[in-house]
């Protein structure tokens, strides 16, 4: 028998009851994928400087300004609502982190990546790849100029949709630093279905994945604005998908 959106929301109550967890779990049912993709071993040393050997450079002559815009990288504007994202990036403390390398990707308007996997039947757009990056500034701020991404489809069970959400990846000074982790819009409906955000079963910490609308950041007749931090370290860090925690 098929899994339906009340087996999972069944399953998302009953982990809910449990110990309140601030990280993503790597093995939470009702996101089905994880009882296969979770390790089941203890994790084997690595000699990070021999990853650094092959792993990617990057730096901040490697980023250009305008590759914060991705409503700039083809002949024509992207269909869909334009935004502007800002926020900080900060240690535990509230200082600023600068110069750090920061990445997004999302899907179009419509709720498709630019992704030959991706086979949600909505349209691409030719005018919108979905991707771009930053380097903070002396604040640790960055900014994105962008389109609000649609919700999808995915096949964890019958009828199952994720939330809009953008991707982020925040790099420090080498790859094997790299950490990664989702912003989602305010209000959206869909929050309590999703077992993806759902795996945080600590309500605090799923709230600090939620951007805030900014009306002064929006520009006149032009984007609407919102703002979100990220937190590397500390009681009040950003959830990140490379991360989790036995308990609160």
């Amino acid at each position: 028998m098929s899994t339906t959106q009340a087996d999972i929301d069944a399953e998302i109550a009953a982990a809910r009851s449990k110990h309140a967890h601030r990280q993503p779990q790597l093995d939470y049912p009702p996101y089905r994928s994880t009882r296969l993709r979770h390790p089941k071993r203890p994790p084997l040393a690595v000699d990070p400087e021999g990853v650094e050997l092959w792993a990617p450079a990057f730096g901040p002559r490697d980023v250009a300004a305008d590759e914060s815009d991705l409503t700039i990288q083809h002949a024509g504007e992207p269909l869909g609502e334009r935004i502007v994202v800002t926020g900080r990036v900060l240690d535990g403390a509230g200082r600023p982190v600068a110069h750090q390398l920061v990445e997004v990707w999302q899907a179009n308007a419509a709720g498709r990546y630019r992704h030959q996997r991706d086979r949600h039947p909505a349209p691409h757009d030719p005018n919108f790849t979905g991707q771009g990056r930053c380097i903070t500034g002396a604040d640790g701020s960055y900014r994105f100029v962008t389109v609000k991404p649609g919700p999808y489809p995915w096949r964890n069970h019958v009828n199952a949709w994720r939330p809009a959400h953008i991707h982020f990846s925040v790099f420090g000074t080498e790859f094997t630093q790299r950490l990664v982790t989702q912003m989602y819009f305010p209000g959206d409906p869909m929050f309590a279905r999703d077992p993806i955000l759902q795996s945080i079963t600590d309500q605090g910490a799923r709230d600090r994945l939620v951007s805030t609308y900014d009306h002064d950041l929006n520009v006149p007749e032009w984007s609407l604005g919102y703002r979100w931090d990220i937190v590397l370290t500390g009681a009040h860090r950003t959830p990140f998908e490379s991360a989790a925690e036995e308990g609160a």
